[in-house]
């Protein structure tokens, strides 16, 4: 396949859709790898083209909770209380589907996860469709997360026809996932909604954020969002000393070190949001320059700090 066209056109996006190909597109969190979610070829082929185990399933993205009722079997009153007041946003629910989503997009599993996103752009798209759309992150399984539509052209670009360019992910991680066990909100990842603001709304939360190898919610496996560089966390100082690094990468959240070529901060101010939306950039910008490794530190373990955190231990996982 040739590469692919960048441009901002609904329109051509819609056609491309129509027609069961497959569209990169912007959301308020990361850059989707789009297709129809009713078709289970199209679904095959999200999976083939981000080489993504079928076992790890997809979130659906649809226009409204009114459009999010056509998939559905039933949803606590504690869900459509989320929706009304978090969509569209960075929030993913999971509920149980209907037959109409095919099981792959759920890796066999009886519930569904479903998000309506806060984007001008693909709130027109999704506008202009009849289907759902699948839309897993638009980059290669297990890699950082592409936030930008260049990002997404260098991974995917000859893999699919189009990529519809938002400009950069405003808050720039997943969204939050929350599910029901016997009645109680469980969060199944940490995202773009903070556990707190989920709970001022549905009360107390279990959170439940890792799989090995059967898991139950999108973007839960224990390995993911990892740059391909070696990848430490902890004490900066320290890792750099134990590693015997000449040339270390360093992701500080707000501290400076400026003796090291190749340093990016966060958050000079140490805004977590600011910090949430710079991650995913300055991890692929570490990772494609000359360093030794990556050495990053956590942030505070609070707010969206609990989601950067996360995809931060992730990525060590990958490098112990």
């Amino acid at each position: 396949m040739t590469e692919a066209t960048v441009g901002t056109s609904t329109d051509t996006a819609a056609k491309l859709l129509k027609e069961g190909k497959l569209v990169a597109i912007p959301t308020e969190t990361v850059y989707g790898l789009a297709g129809n979610a009713l078709d289970t070829d199209t679904v095959v082929s999200i999976f083939e083209a981000k080489g993504r185990p079928r076992f790890d399933p997809l979130i659906v993205h649809v226009a409204s909770w009114e459009k999010a009722q056509n998939y559905l079997r039933d949803a606590p009153p504690q869900a459509e209380a989320l929706a009304r007041n978090i969509w569209p946003g960075p929030l993913t629910l999971l509920l149980p589907k209907k037959d109409i989503i095919p099981d792959i997009v759920t890796s066999g599993l009886d519930r569904v996860g479903l998000r309506c996103p806060d984007h001008p752009l693909t709130r027109d798209l999704l506008s202009r469709l009849d289907f759902p759309l699948a839309a897993p992150s638009a980059n290669a399984f297990g890699y950082v997360s592409p936030t930008t539509a260049d990002h997404v052209r260098h991974q995917l670009g000859r893999k699919i026809p189009y990529i519809l360019d938002g400009g950069p992910c405003r808050v720039g991680i997943e969204s939050t996932i929350v599910g029901w066990e016997d009645g109680q909100p469980v969060v199944y990842r940490l995202g773009g909604i903070g556990v707190e603001q989920i709970e001022s709304l549905v009360g107390p939360a279990v959170v439940r954020t890792h799989s090995s190898s059967q898991p139950q919610a999108p973007g839960q496996l224990q390995k993911h969002y990892a740059p391909a560089k070696l990848f430490y966390l902890g004490d900066i100082d320290q890792l750099i000393q134990q590693h015997q690094l000449r040339n270390p990468g360093i992701l500080s959240f707000r501290t400076p070190y400026p003796a090291y070529r190749n340093q990016l901060v966060l958050s000079p101010s140490g805004d977590l949001h600011e910090a949430a939306r710079n991650l995913f950039g300055m991890l692929r910008s570490l990772d494609q320059s000359d360093v030794d490794a990556v050495v990053a530190e956590e942030v505070p373990e609070k707010g969206l700090g609990r989601a950067i955190n996360d995809r931060l231990r992730r990525a060590a996982a990958q490098h112990p």
